[in-house]
């Protein structure tokens, strides 16, 4: 199953633990099973602290395993093989059931294992998803560290049944105890936040007892972090305020044009961010959404929780996010057939119709990726012709199980209890037509994060924060960096080089404010 270069690694990894880990499968007699089967045993040969048990008897799914200690029972298990982007989730929860130590802040990990009640969570998952993986290792070490939580891997492509009845129809989609618990990524602290009803006071009393910024970032994208860093540089008390950490990049699949990077992917570039942010004693205030920037003699940025912090300077730099069709039905069948990531949500969909929503190079990517696991993929774009590079339109004419219609305006997501359609009027005939499909997938561009600042600093009709050539705003003290300015080219290496930019200009700002007594 794995060849000598993965076995040569996983045994280096498998030297890492410390106790005894019994594998217990449950399989059948299908050709999953088999590789599952295979997949253990190449495991088990790593480490003599690894043994695999059958317990093929149980009405568990199948093919499926659990990880366990010796003497205690199983909290992880696997329904499905965990390949592609879940492999590393397979390998995380050998080491942490193994007994080596997880890289997470050990109040985190006190918090999680304070956490009382009984957790039954199942994440469905699509191994091409690159999302998945953070879900289901926060879920799996959870349970490892809380003998009340327990956590299953479920591969969607595998247990379509499980799928279809449960109406999943985006990745990763998460149950607790059996009821809907979340979809999309979620960061350990999320879900753990999530489950601890007080952790969301606690957090606010922290933020409420901080001292003055000499910079308070908002945002922890590119632009965010950079600006941090340069600021932390010049020694002065830098903090940041981020919804999610590493921001959109954090959606980004591939990234192969980040200079000296030949490749490499958004969750591993938003992980180094991080990691080069906290090297400077930077304040990450993780998880928490700003409502507010008020202007004054101190800059007050007014957050959801209710709290409030205070800044000698603030830099935002908040990002976009998809942007959204706003016709009817597109709310309400948002994760039950309308997507918005054709590589996460898209094995969801095999043998399915599916449409894509936009002509530029991601709609078009997204019909090219789609169009090899769907039945077939109909392409609707609002102007008279596609806006995709040319090489990208001549591979999109080449799909015989495409269709692109130019001049189409949707008007209208159908559906019962999920997708069954959509109504898009000719811009040239005024005609409505309607194309019966099972999923939507929107790729209309972004939509800039800046909807608390629509009173404070000026904005475009876009919802762009207008700024100058250092970054500065319409607000002494407020500067602006990345994708939800005016900046033109939404790109990571331009965003971090704004961010840095803002930054610098914060500072100057701040040496020439006058000395206080």
């Amino acid at each position: 199953m794995l060849d000598a270069n993965i076995k040569n690694q996983l045994k280096t990894y498998l030297e890492r633990i410390t106790q005894p880990i019994e594998i217990v499968a449950a399989l059948d007699d299908g050709e999953k099973s088999r590789e599952m089967k295979a997949l253990l045993g190449d495991v088990a040969e790593q480490s003599n602290l690894i043994t695999v048990t059958d317990a093929s008897g149980e009405a568990v799914r199948k093919p499926s395993f659990a990880l366990k200690r010796k003497g205690e029972d199983a909290r992880v298990r696997f329904a499905g093989l965990p390949m592609g982007h879940e492999f590393p989730s397979l390998i995380l929860a050998l080491l942490q059931v193994g007994g080596h130590p997880p890289k997470v802040d050990q109040e985190l990990i006190e918090q999680i294992r304070a956490i009382e009640g009984t957790f039954e969570f199942e994440t469905y998952i699509s191994l091409s998803c690159h999302n998945c993986p953070d879900v289901v290792q926060a879920l799996n070490l959870m349970s490892v560290i809380n003998p009340n939580i327990r956590h299953t891997m479920i591969d969607g492509a595998l247990f379509q049944d499980e799928v279809n009845e449960r109406q999943v129809m985006a990745v990763p989609t998460v149950f607790l105890n059996g009821e809907h618990f979340g979809q999309g990524r979620m960061e350990l602290a999320e879900i753990v936040a999530k489950i601890d009803s007080a952790a969301g006071a606690r957090a606010a009393e922290k933020i409420a007892a901080k001292d003055e910024f000499d910079v308070l970032v908002v945002g922890g994208g590119p632009a965010g972090a950079a600006a941090a860093i340069y600021a932390a540089r010049k020694g002065i008390r830098t903090g940041i305020v981020a919804e999610r950490f590493g921001g959109q990049v954090m959606d980004t699949l591939a990234i192969e044009n980040f200079i000296s990077v030949k490749a490499t992917d958004g969750p591993k570039l938003a992980m180094a961010l991080e990691e080069h942010v906290r090297e400077y004693g930077v304040d990450i205030m993780n998880l928490q959404r700003a409502a507010a920037v008020i202007p004054g003699e101190r800059i007050e940025v007014r957050l959801e929780n209710g709290t409030s912090l205070k800044a000698r300077s603030v830099i935002i730099a908040t990002g976009a996010r998809w942007r959204e069709m706003n016709v009817p039905g597109e709310k309400e069948y948002r994760g039950k057939g309308v997507a918005y990531c054709p590589h996460c949500d898209g094995p969801l969909f095999k043998g399915k119709r599916v449409a894509v929503i936009g002509g530029g190079n991601s709609g078009v990517e997204a019909a090219i990726d789609l169009a090899g696991v769907v039945a077939h993929v109909t392409l609707l774009e609002f102007a008279d012709s596609l806006r995709a590079d040319a090489v990208l339109q001549k591979k999109l004419s080449s799909l015989p199980n495409v269709t692109v219609v130019t001049n189409a305006q949707t008007t209208e997501v159908t559906g019962d209890v999920k997708v069954n359609g959509l109504i898009y009027k000719d811009r040239k005939s005024g005609e409505s037509y309607r194309v019966e499909l099972e999923g939507i997938f929107v790729q209309i561009g972004l939509l800039p994060n800046t909807d608390f600042m629509k009173d404070t600093v000026e904005r475009t009709k876009f919802g762009e924060i207008v700024v100058d050539a250092h970054g500065r705003t319409s607000v002494p003290g407020v500067f602006a960096a990345g994708d939800c300015t005016t900046v033109p080219y939404k790109q990571i290496v331009i965003a971090m080089g704004e961010g840095a930019k803002a930054s610098l200009s914060a500072f100057d700002h701040l040496i020439r404010e006058p000395v206080e007594a």
